[in-house]
């Protein structure tokens, strides 16, 4: 951690630039507050430490809510026409062979009753798109920030490294969106609470020309379980195990690790011979936690770095993004009127901690069920199913989806909706005219 004026050169030599929100983290979290911030005329830098979004096995879905946002920003067109599968229903079969929908999206009474497949860096790619379209909107990538700046207890900026050299980004304000493992909230002294996880995922996918069809497929076996998504000419697996397994797992080789995927998700039987080395399996480190505090003075935590979530559901992408509007709408007047600036130097972060208080107070509702939910889910099915317990759902489940099929909209709405939605501000709604170059013409100021 550095202390430092707001006047201090950065490293190596080059000059602190500055801007009034600096977001740390170019994932769905970080770019969606940064393209609302900046249509609200929020002046916002996002740093993005890596040169492209092409990382694999990150998550891919998007749902209901998220595509509702897409729609009021104007970019659902942009993003219906990229290469995606659908998936409006979460099966699980049975020893009889039949298989049983437990959650459809179908049965939801919304505009897009599915959850879209897409990989997720065109997903970022889009919404990068629509930020340079905005003038206040600026993008760095590989930037990658290392520490941050303080002016005595209060973070002013970051430090970074670049390809041109190590500098400072000063800011009003930083978001940290830098993820489960963040660094940021590691410098502000920032605690999570961590909950017990007993399972591991390693992901991987399996090139097939067979039409899978275009829904959930969950399997297990004794041991372990599997999660088939189905893709454009291959599927997405999740395969889950013990937690501290991956060794053991390696060490058994290739071969037994196809023969088990083949015995748990038969339909691929002919096809694992597509995962060509124990190299494409992506071990998944699980962690559930949540921070006891989200911010500190100067910087405010969302997303993954605020909670952790279990790949259960997929879920954790939709809070992030959720996380993202309600920071928006919450941070856009106070930037835009210059408060957060007003505290530095009137020595008194009340009127900061009173706003971001409330960005906490806002998401810790959906935060706290989402994981309550989901350590339910683990204790009550995923951990028995790993311990040899059970194989399948316990028999009450199938036997009331059946008998009331509109039960089956509960597990949707949690997983495609989940507790308070967040709309995109009216504000960022808005198509002002644009400018020779492309470019939005802002109308005013931000109003919640």
């Amino acid at each position: 951690m550095s202390s430092a004026s707001p006047h201090t050169p950065g490293g190596g030599g080059r000059p602190a630039d500055r801007t009034t929100c600096a977001v740390v983290g170019g994932g769905p979290a970080g770019m969606v507050l940064g393209l609302l911030l900046a249509r609200a005329g929020v002046k916002v830098t996002v740093l993005e430490k890596h040169a492209d979004f092409l990382r694999d096995f990150r998550g891919d879905t998007v749902h209901p809510t998220t595509m509702i946002l897409l729609e009021d920003l104007g970019l659902f067109e942009q993003f219906d026409a990229l290469p995606h599968s659908r998936i409006s229903r979460i099966q699980v079969p049975l020893d009889d062979g039949t298989q049983v929908t437990v959650g459809d999206f179908e049965h939801l009474p919304l505009r897009h009753p599915y959850i879209a497949m897409v990989p997720q860096w065109d997903l970022l790619d889009l919404l990068a798109g629509a930020g340079r379209l905005e003038p206040a909107f600026e993008l760095r990538m590989e930037h990658e920030v290392t520490g941050v700046v303080r002016d005595g207890e209060r973070v002013t900026g970051v430090e970074y490294r670049s390809p041109e050299g190590d500098g400072r980004l000063l800011a009003d304000l930083v978001v940290a969106a830098d993820g489960r493992w963040s660094l940021l909230r590691r410098e502000a002294g920032l605690e999570a609470k961590d909950f017990p996880v007993n399972v591991d995922v390693w992901w991987f996918r399996v090139p097939t020309g067979r039409d899978l069809q275009e829904s959930l497929l969950p399997r297990s076996r004794p041991g372990r379980a599997v999660v088939v998504i189905p893709r454009r000419g291959y599927a997405q697996v999740a395969y889950i195990g013990p937690k501290g397994s991956d060794a053991e797992l390696r060490s058994r080789g290739i071969e037994s690790f196809r023969a088990d995927v083949a015995e748990a998700v038969p339909e691929l039987a002919d096809d694992v011979h597509g995962i060509e080395t124990l190299d494409d399996v992506k071990h998944l480190d699980v962690r559930v936690n949540r921070l006891r505090r989200w911010h500190a003075p100067g910087i405010v935590c969302i997303g993954d770095a605020a909670h952790a979530m279990s790949p259960i559901g997929g879920v954790g992408i939709n809070l992030a993004v959720q996380d993202a509007v309600a920071a928006a709408r919450l941070l856009a007047r106070p930037l835009l009127i210059g408060d957060f600036a007003a505290t530095m130097d009137a020595g008194g972060p009340s009127r900061q901690d009173r706003v971001l208080g409330r960005l906490r107070r806002r998401r810790l509702l959906p935060t706290v069920l989402t994981q309550s939910l989901q350590r339910l889910m683990h204790a009550q099915l995923l951990d028995r199913v790993i311990e040899g317990r059970i194989s399948q759902l316990p028999r009450i489940v199938p036997w009331a989806v059946r008998r009331i099929p509109a039960l089956s909209a509960v597990p949707a709405f949690l997983v495609g909706v989940g507790a308070r939605p967040e709309r995109a501000p009216r504000w960022a709604r808005q198509d002002p005219p644009r400018d020779s170059h492309g470019r939005r013409r802002h109308r005013g100021r931000a109003r919640r």
